[in-house]
């Protein structure tokens, strides 16, 4: 059975710094890419960050660039997402997902685009 586990989520200050980790299990995700999404209180899922196979290409929503870092350990079967700088507006659901297969060039920011995906863990940013 294949799952995706979220930690590190809680509540933080603005302008402070959190970091989530994706652990999954049941397969390896070594060949896949993987992302992370988010979805705040009567609003629909939104991109976040995602992460090519083997770390080497990574995109992000304009409204995180410079702030978010995504990254990954393949040994570890886990992915990371290190948040610095945090506003209010971070304040969400934020989801791990992983994508089904291999595939060549950019990683997806759809959620369409990945097959796999974690609980959630929650992240609030107060003023």
């Amino acid at each position: 059975q294949v799952q995706l586990v979220e930690s590190g989520g809680g509540l933080v200050q603005a302008g402070g710094s959190l970091r989530l980790s994706c652990a999954a299990s049941g397969r390896t995700f070594s060949t896949n890419a993987m992302g992370w999404f988010r979805q705040a209180p009567g609003k629909e899922r939104e991109f976040v960050a995602a992460i090519n196979w083997n770390g080497g290409n990574t995109r992000y929503a304009d409204s995180v660039k410079g702030r978010f870092t995504i990254s990954r350990d393949n040994a570890k079967n886990t992915v990371y997402l290190q948040m610095n700088s945090l506003k209010p507006e971070d304040t969400a659901v934020y989801y791990c997902a992983a994508t089904n297969s291999f595939t060549i060039g950019p990683p997806s920011n759809a959620p369409s685009g990945y097959a796999y995906w974690g609980q959630g863990t929650q992240i609030t940013v107060s003023s």
